[in-house]
């Protein structure tokens, strides 16, 4: 079901990532993913078996896709190019420290009452997270410059286009980062899924508050080199 859902996920990068360029709905784009993490979240607590499970986990493995391209077309379209790379840090260190947050209450509640409760908080943080997102005014999201098109300075500026993919194979540096990333995850990003399962199978009434340590203890490392 993993594997399935991963290749989905992978699969609707491009075409997802296509859409947020083109759409002026990108709060709605959040909104949208959130209805469908919740949903899915809320199937798999109430018919934990293959199928229902796999769709759900594809569902919520295509929605994943939405929300850190998004969150960065938002980012470009609030702030100006001088400010991006301060902000991008910053954004990245609240991922890292909400990441903790929902870890320690997901353990608690594992451990307090059930591994299958766990699901029922993803409503109510896709809730909380809608909020946040509805919070921006729509006014106040350049999508010109949110497409990396800067607005032209005078008249006789011709206007800026946005890139092919032919640009994802014409940058040098863009295609070693790719393939840096590319051998992360491949070598390195499994490891902590594959961590938790060795301990769900070792520690079964204990396996949501292993894994969310093993989560805390990554994420604390990484938010403050986000904010560096």
């Amino acid at each position: 079901m993993t594997t399935i859902g991963g290749l989905l996920g992978l699969s609707f990068q491009t075409p997802i990532g296509a859409l947020i360029d083109a759409t002026r709905a990108k709060r709605g784009l959040i909104v949208l993913a959130l209805v469908v993490l919740a949903i899915g979240a809320v199937a798999i607590f109430a018919m934990p078996r293959f199928w229902p499970v796999a769709i759900a986990n594809s569902l919520i493995a295509i929605a994943g896709d939405v929300f850190g391209p998004t969150v960065a077309a938002l980012t470009l379209g609030l702030y100006a190019r001088k400010q991006r790379a301060r902000r991008m840090g910053r954004n990245s260190a609240f991922d890292h420290a909400g990441n903790v947050a929902i870890a320690l209450v997901a353990g608690a509640v594992g451990y307090a009452f059930s591994q299958r409760a766990v699901f029922l908080l993803v409503p109510v943080f896709s809730v909380l997270a809608g909020i946040a997102v509805l919070a921006i005014p729509a006014a106040a999201i350049d999508h010109e410059r949110a497409r990396d098109l800067e607005q032209a300075s005078d008249a006789t500026t011709a206007p800026g286009k946005t890139a092919g993919y032919s640009a994802l194979f014409e940058s040098r540096p863009l295609l070693v980062f790719g393939l840096c990333v590319m051998l992360f995850h491949l070598a390195n990003a499994a490891i902590l899924p594959l961590v938790g399962q060795k301990l769900a199978a070792a520690y079964p009434e204990e396996a949501t508050a292993m894994m969310s340590a093993c989560i805390v203890a990554a994420q604390m490392v990484m938010a403050p080199i986000a904010l560096v």
